[in-house]
C-alpha cells in the first residue's frame, strides 16, 4: 500500500514528469522587462501570485476537484479561467503529462485533465489529505519559479531558499484559506503577472515555454 505522505512528495516533486522546468509562468517577461530584478522583488511577485492571483486560483480549483464526483466541470472552469494562450498551455500540457503519469504508475482513471484539476483528482483517488495537497502544490509552484528565476537573474542558491523559506507563511495561509472558498469565490488580481503571461507570447529571445 502506498503511503500518501510519500506519493504526494513524488507528484511534486521536480522529477516528476509534468515538464515544470520548461514554464516561467510569464515570469521570463516580468524578469526581461525589469519588474523583477532581485530577490526582494522575485519574492513579492510570488507572494502576489499565491495571495491574490493565479496560484491563489490554482489551489482553489485543486480542492473543488478533490470534492467533486465528476471534474469535469471543475477542469472547463480552470480552462475558462486562464487569462491567456499561454497560461492555458501550461495548466493543459502539465495537467495532461500529470495524468499520464498517474495513470501508469497508480491506474488512476483520469486524462486530459488541467495541472490542478488532476492534482486535487488524483489525491482525492489515492486518500491524500486536501490539508497536506494544497500547501505541497503551493510549494512546488513557489519553487519553481525560484528556479526559473536563477536560470534567468543572479539570483543565488541560498538566496533562492531564503525566498522559499520567507514565502511559507503565505503559502499556508492560501492553502488553508482554499480548503473551504467555493468554486463560485474564484478570483484573481494580480494583474500585472497576467498581463507579463500575455506578453510573453511575442518574447523573443526567451528560454520558457511561458
Amino acid at each position: 500500500m502506498n503511503d500518501p505522505a510519500l506519493t504526494l512528495m513524488q507528484w511534486l516533486s521536480p522529477a516528476f514528469p509534468v515538464g515544470a522546468f520548461a514554464y516561467s509562468h510569464g515570469l521570463e517577461q516580468a524578469i526581461a522587462d525589469g519588474q523583477v530584478n532581485d530577490a526582494a522583488s522575485l519574492q513579492d511577485w510570488i507572494a502576489v501570485l499565491i495571495t491574490q492571483g493565479s496560484a491563489r486560483a490554482d489551489a482553489i480549483l485543486l480542492a473543488a476537484a478533490y470534492t467533486a464526483d465528476d471534474p469535469a466541470q471543475i477542469d472547463a472552469t480552470a480552462r475558462a479561467f486562464a487569462a491567456s494562450a499561454e497560461r492555458l498551455k501550461e495548466a493543459d500540457l502539465q495537467g495532461t503529462a500529470f495524468c499520464d503519469t498517474a495513470r501508469a504508475v497508480w491506474g488512476i482513471d483520469i486524462s486530459t485533465l488541467t495541472y490542478p484539476v488532476a492534482v486535487g483528482t488524483a489525491a482525492r483517488a489515492m486518500s491524500v489529505p486536501l490539508d497536506q495537497t494544497l500547501p505541497l502544490y503551493l510549494h512546488a509552484f513557489a519553487s519553481n519559479l525560484i528556479a526559473a528565476a536563477q536560470r534567468l537573474m543572479a539570483l543565488g542558491q541560498t538566496t533562492g531558499q531564503q525566498v522559499l523559506a520567507d514565502l511559507a507563511p503565505a503559502i499556508t495561509a492560501t492553502a488553508t484559506e482554499a480548503e473551504t472558498t467555493p468554486l463560485d469565490a474564484l478570483s484573481a488580481t494580480s494583474f500585472a503577472a497576467d498581463v507579463a503571461a500575455m506578453r510573453h507570447e511575442t518574447l523573443s529571445p526567451r528560454i520558457f515555454r511561458t
